[in-house]
């Protein structure tokens, strides 16, 4: 069964809350660099929300370490306390629900795939698309 309108939209104030204390007052060394929630998915009966993190290197193609994936969730976790006070201040829920931290990986795998791609050396299709039309227009 899909996700649930209830789930989604709480699922995106959580985000909104989460990313708001990241600007604003969660001041711990170890987020430094831009990190974001990408996603946050809750359960259906809404006792656990898992945010998905991710942290971009001041190069685009870098990834991030190993080491440095641990400390995030580590300062995410030592967070956890302020984040779910703040949730529970600004959503009236009955149960907050459980913070689960998670490093999302989704910008690793595309690297990986566009790596694996251009090492087959397949030319894109979009070109001989095009050479056909102007081709095609010429003649």
């Amino acid at each position: 069964m899909g996700k649930g309108y209830r789930q989604g939209r709480l699922s995106e104030e959580i985000r909104r809350i989460v990313s708001d204390l990241l600007l604003r007052e969660i001041k711990d060394p170890r987020l430094s660099g831009i990190v974001s929630i990408s996603a946050v998915e809750v359960t259906e009966d809404g006792s656990y929300a898992t945010l998905y993190i991710t942290k971009l290197g001041s190069n685009a193609a870098e990834e991030t370490g190993a080491d440095e994936k641990n400390d995030l969730l580590t300062a995410f976790k030592s967070a956890k306390g302020l984040i779910r006070r703040e949730i529970g201040k600004q959503i009236k829920l009955r149960h907050v629900p459980d913070l689960l931290f998670k490093m999302d990986t989704s910008l690793e795998y595309g690297r990986h795939i566009t790596k694996l791609i251009d090492e087959l050396g397949i030319e894109k299709t979009e070109d001989k698309d095009e050479e056909k039309h102007t081709e095609a227009d010429r003649g």
